[in-house]
């Protein structure tokens, strides 16, 4: 397995099956266009088979810090500890970033994901509450 930064509008799309969704290629040229985000991808045999997305965020007092923002891995390709070294690998960049932290939010009853994080180091930092404001989606 190899993971590696996508850099070009055809590699997100490539990795097409990995999101919840079909992808556009103008919302990948606006990701890619976007300070602060990144798309890593786990290949095999040349083909995606997990992705982790990251978004690098600043506050005037606090500095820079990391959200996960997705994680997926092919069915056919997990529990084989993918999930883990894509999270690791963003671990890796948010640290070389200079950030203070990663996070990433969980369902609480989401116990594959969890299980993924906690086994990349990450800690139990309590439950919380998110709320959303949701806008009519783009089409």
């Amino acid at each position: 397995m190899e993971i590696r930064r996508a850099t070009t509008v055809a590699e997100l799309l490539a990795a097409a099956d990995l999101y919840d969704g079909p992808p556009r290629p103008e919302w990948a040229e606006r990701f890619l266009a976007s300070p602060g985000h990144l798309m890593l991808i786990a290949h095999e045999d040349g083909a995606p088979v997990g992705m982790v997305s990251g978004i690098e965020m600043l506050h005037p007092d606090k500095g820079a810090e990391m959200c996960l923002y997705e994680l997926s891995v092919a069915e056919p390709y997990r529990r084989r500890g993918i999930g883990r070294a894509l999270t690791e690998a963003l671990a890796a960049e948010a640290r070389a970033r200079g950030c203070y932290d990663l996070w990433v939010g969980v369902d609480p009853d989401n116990a594959a994901a969890l299980a993924t994080y906690r086994s990349a180091g990450a800690l139990d930092e309590g439950p919380f509450t998110m709320l959303a404001w949701p806008f009519t989606p783009a089409s």
